[in-house]
C-alpha cells in the first residue's frame, strides 16, 4: 500500500527519518506498528555504519600505531556494536512473522523468549532485533525503558491516538525522542489537487489490479485525509507531555515527520 500510495518514494522517507534521528551505538529502539521491519533494520545498519566510521578516524588519527592500538581496533571491528537494539512492536502477528522472516534472510541478528503461550516476545538477547506481539494503545512494556521510539505510517491507524502518543511517551526514558513518520496534509494547492486526483482516482483501481482489493485501498487514501494535519497532530504530541515538538514536511507535505523529546 506504501508503494502505490507514495509511488515507491516512502523508502526515501523512511530513509530520511534516519538521519533525523541519528541513532548512535547503544541505543534501544522501539519500533511501534513496525510489522515488517523496515525502520529497524535501518536503525541497526546505521548504528553500524556509525560505529565503522569512528573506527576509521580512529585508525587515521594513529599515524603509527601501537601493536595494542591495533590489537584493540581488530577486536572492536570485530565485536561491533552489540549494545544496540530494536524492538519491533506490532498488533498483526503475521505482520511479525514476515518481518522476522527477512531478518533472518538478511543475517539480522533476532532473539525472542516465550511469554504466554505465544511464540513471540520481548528478547532477552543484549543485541539485534527482537519481535513484540502488542497494541500501540497498550504498549506491554514497563515505564522509561527505550532510547527512541518510532511509529512509521502506523498511527493513523490507531483507533485511539492519543492514548498511543501517552503510552509513547511512558515508555520512553527521560531524554527520549518520538519519532513519527506518516501521511500528512499536502501544504501547496497546486500539487494538493494533483494527489487528490491521484488517491482518490488512481489508488483505489491499483488496488483492484494489483490486489483484488479496491476497499482496502480506498480506505488507505479515506484514512489520511482524516487524519489530523501537521500542526493539529503537533498539538496532539505536546498534549501527550512532549517537549520540543517539531516536524518536517516531506515531498511537499505528502508525508512529514514529527520529532519530540520526554523532558
Amino acid at each position: 500500500m506504501n508503494d502505490a500510495m507514495s509511488l515507491g518514494i516512502h523508502r526515501l522517507w523512511k530513509d530520511a527519518l534516519l538521519r533525523v534521528m541519528n541513532p548512535q551505538p547503544g541505543l534501544r529502539l522501539l519500533d511501534a506498528a513496525g510489522g515488517t521491519g523496515d525502520i529497524s533494520f535501518r536503525f541497526m545498519a546505521y548504528t553500524r555504519s556509525v560505529h565503522e566510521q569512528k573506527l576509521r578516524r580512529r585508525a587515521r588519527s594513529n599515524q603509527t600505531p601501537s601493536w595494542q592500538d591495533i590489537t584493540a581496533s581488530y577486536s572492536s571491528e570485530g565485536a561491533g556494536p552489540p549494545q544496540s537494539r530494536a524492538v519491533v512492536c506490532d498488533i498483526n502477528k503475521e505482520m511479525l512473522k514476515v518481518g522476522k522472516g527477512r531478518a533472518e534472510e538478511a543475517g539480522i541478528t533476532t532473539g525472542y523468549e516465550v511469554i504466554g503461550g505465544d511464540e513471540f516476545g520481548l528478547s532477552c538477547s543484549s543485541a539485534g532485533v527482537s519481535w513484540v506481539v502488542g497494541d500501540a494503545e497498550e504498549l506491554p512494556f514497563d515505564e522509561d525503558q527505550f532510547d527512541v521510539y518510532t511509529i512509521a505510517f502506523g498511527i493513523r491507524n490507531v483507533t485511539h491516538v492519543e492514548q498511543a502518543l501517552q503510552e509513547a511517551f511512558r515508555v520512553l526514558k527521560p531524554g527520549g525522542r518520538f519519532l513519527c513518520l506518516e501521511f500528512s496534509q499536502v501544504s501547496t494547492p497546486l500539487l494538493s489537487k494533483l494527489y487528490d486526483a491521484y488517491s482518490f482516482q488512481v489508488i483505489p483501481v491499483l488496488g483492484e489490479v494489483i490486489a483484488g482489493d479496491w476497499k482496502s485501498y480506498q480506505y488507505l487514501v479515506e484514512s489520511i485525509r482524516r487524519f489530523p494535519n501537521q500542526e493539529t497532530f503537533k498539538g496532539m504530541i505536546e498534549e501527550a507531555g512532549f517537549s520540543r515538538v517539531q516536524y518536517i514536511n516531506l515531498t511537499g507535505g505528502i508525508c512529514a515527520i514529527h520529532s519530540a523529546f520526554k523532558l
